[in-house]
C-alpha cells in the first residue's frame, strides 16, 4: 500500500475516534455536576480534555495498526468490538452528563470495560502495539468507572 494512502487511512481512523469524542463532548458536565458531591480524589477539570485527547488518539493509532496489517476482512471482530466501544464510549456521556443518571451510567461504564477489555484482547492477538496503545484507555476507565460508582454512591439522595 503507498505511503499516501497509509496516511490518509490514518487520518480517516484518528477522525473516527475524534469524531466519538466530538459527540460525547456536546454533554458537558455543567452545573449539574458541579453540585454533586465528589470524593476528594476527583481529578481537577482541567486534566480531562488532555487526557481524553491522548487517549482518542491512541484509540485511532491502534485500529489503524489493526487495518493496516489485516484489513477490514481479515480483522472483522477486532474492528467491529472498536466500533462497538465508540458507541459506548460516547453513551456513557450522555447518560452521565446528559441524563443526569450517575447510577445507569455506572452499569453502562461496567459494558464499556468489557468491551474495551474484548477489543484490546482482539487487537493484541493481531498487533501486539495495537494491543499495548488501548492499555491507557483501559486503566483511565477503570478509573473513572471507580469515580463513577463514588459520585452515584455519595449522591443517592439527589
Amino acid at each position: 500500500m503507498k505511503t499516501s494512502s497509509q496516511i490518509l487511512a490514518l487520518v480517516g481512523w484518528l477522525c473516527l475516534s475524534f469524531a466519538a469524542a466530538g459527540f460525547g463532548s456536546q454533554f458537558i458536565p455543567g452545573e449539574w455536576y458541579r453540585t454533586l458531591e465528589k470524593p476528594s480524589w476527583t481529578p481537577p477539570g482541567y486534566l480531562f480534555g488532555p487526557v481524553w485527547t491522548f487517549l482518542y488518539a491512541c484509540m485511532g493509532v491502534a485500529a489503524w495498526l489493526v487495518w493496516k496489517r489485516f484489513g477490514f476482512a481479515g480483522a472483522r471482530l477486532a474492528l467491529a468490538l472498536f466500533m462497538g466501544q465508540l458507541v459506548l464510549n460516547v453513551m456513557w456521556s450522555w447518560i452521565f452528563f446528559g441524563l443526569h443518571r450517575p447510577g445507569l451510567a455506572f452499569l453502562e461504564i461496567f459494558l464499556l470495560w468489557v468491551m474495551i477489555m474484548a477489543t484490546m484482547i482482539a487487537f493484541w492477538r493481531k498487533h501486539t502495539r495495537a494491543g499495548v496503545l488501548l492499555l491507557p484507555y483501559l486503566l483511565w476507565v477503570s478509573f473513572a468507572a471507580v469515580l463513577n460508582y463514588s459520585i452515584w454512591r455519595l449522591n443517592l439522595g439527589g
